[in-house]
């Protein structure tokens, strides 16, 4: 039973007294996993787009990629990816006349949106515990004597103490 459990944990699935808890990770295809991750009032017009005109939204997703946009696809060169978004936006006009290209077109505007929205929620995450953590009174001990001149500003100019 035991070496089942091991085996488990290996695969990222947790056994516990109750049951077992499996851990599920999305494949995505290229095209997919290409949907660059863009600021959150981009991929709400994007959304907006793409909801109206079937792969307009995409089309404009495409040119972000250029502009540095994230994607899901580290490995592969800018415009690998910039001409990938293009195929989904000739993709969803292409179909949009028997509405499964305005569907996918509106799923795809979607998934920008929740892109754009798990990395500002990340975004701040991150930040919230960089503050907490230079805030803290034991993230920078001082390492000298307040009076030393290596304790000072580089600028040569010294605040006034408050006198005793």
């Amino acid at each position: 039973m035991e070496q089942k459990d091991a085996e488990a944990r290996d695969r990222g699935a947790i056994s516990s007294a109750s049951g077992v808890v499996v851990q599920v990770r999305e494949k995505k295809g290229p095209l997919r996993a290409a949907i660059p991750c863009m600021p959150f009032p981009v991929a709400v017009i994007c959304l907006f787009l793409n909801t109206f005109v079937p792969g307009l939204g995409t089309f404009v997703s495409a040119f972000t990629v250029l502009c540095g946009a994230r994607t899901d696809l580290p490995d592969r060169h800018v415009c690998c990816v910039f001409w990938l978004n293009i195929a989904a936006a000739f993709i969803q006009i292409l179909t949009a006349i028997v509405m499964v290209g305005w569907i996918m077109s509106i799923f795809w505007g979607m998934d920008m949106v929740i892109l754009a929205r798990a990395e500002q929620v990340q975004v701040r995450g991150a930040s919230a515990t960089h503050l907490i953590e230079a805030s803290s009174p034991w993230a920078h001990p001082p390492t000298s004597h307040p009076d030393d001149p290596a304790h000072l500003p580089a600028h040569g100019f010294t605040p006034p103490l408050p006198s005793p």
